[in-house]
């Protein structure tokens, strides 16, 4: 590790670390410049053997020695400049800049993929990670997401990921003729609904290649994808709730239907 001191916020080494609490900003600049953000030593060392090559560092004197095997320059700041850099205290100590690799096309991913969840228009990283999340612990082998869906490697994504977005491969699909790329490639879409007359999830015999279409927080699927999809599935519920976080209702299909 190349350790360089670093005293002052405003210091030009540190504008990839400014202001992670304006998200919109940082959604929006991220992406254009082709880099992302890792907070914290396991979710930093999960990206690295990902292969995302590393950019540098923000950290502490307290926590720089965890990280001295890697090869990578690390600005080393007293704890108030880490605050006003980042506008939060960073609890897990250090941030690592990546950058970003090219995406791969639907039909690569797809390729060697049995079960496949999609994400319509799913606009909250907290959801896009804990989604993740439940995909890398229960053996799913790729996440799709519309254009419209949010940034999988936004460092809040990451962070409820606990890095899952690193090892579930993932890459964009068209919102307009995305389930026709799923049927040519051979899978049964399955569009997980709360609508009254969708098939119970727990009668459903999964098949040989699935993907599951969740939709956006709010609105729901859009009337093209359940109108295009194979099947429509739904959790059911008591009366008087009348649906699931759409996180949570990914976790229970993704088990059901692994």
């Amino acid at each position: 590790m190349r350790r360089e001191p670093v005293g002052d916020p405003a210091d030009p080494r540190l504008t990839e670390f400014l202001d992670l609490r304006d998200a919109q900003m940082r959604a929006a600049r991220e992406p254009a410049e082709g880099f992302f953000l890792a907070e914290g030593e396991v979710t930093i060392r999960r990206a690295l053997v990902a292969g995302y090559p590393p950019r540098a560092i923000l950290t502490t004197e307290r926590w720089v020695d965890a990280l001295d095997d890697l090869d990578v320059t690390a600005y080393v700041v007293p704890d108030a400049v880490m605050d006003a850099t980042t506008g939060y205290p960073v609890h897990r100590g250090a941030l690592a800049s990546f950058a970003r690799l090219p995406l791969v096309s639907p039909g690569a991913v797809l390729e060697s993929a049995r079960r496949v969840v999609v994400l319509e228009d799913l606009v909250d990283h907290t959801n896009v990670g804990a989604i993740f999340r439940s995909a890398a612990a229960l053996g799913w082998d790729a996440v799709l997401l519309t254009s419209r869906s949010a940034d999988p490697l936004y460092r809040r994504a990451v962070r409820t990921s606990m890095g899952a977005v690193f090892a579930v491969p993932w890459t964009r699909i068209d919102h307009r003729g995305g389930v026709g790329v799923l049927r040519d490639a051979g899978f049964l879409v399955a569009a997980l609904t709360p609508a009254p007359d969708a098939v119970d999830i727990g009668t459903v015999r999964p098949e040989e290649r699935l993907a599951i279409v969740v939709g956006g927080e709010g609105p729901g699927m859009s009337p093209r994808w359940l109108a295009e999809a194979d099947l429509r599935v739904r959790i059911p519920v008591r009366d008087r709730v009348d649906s699931l976080n759409v996180s949570n209702a990914a976790a229970i299909a993704l088990y059901l239907l692994a």
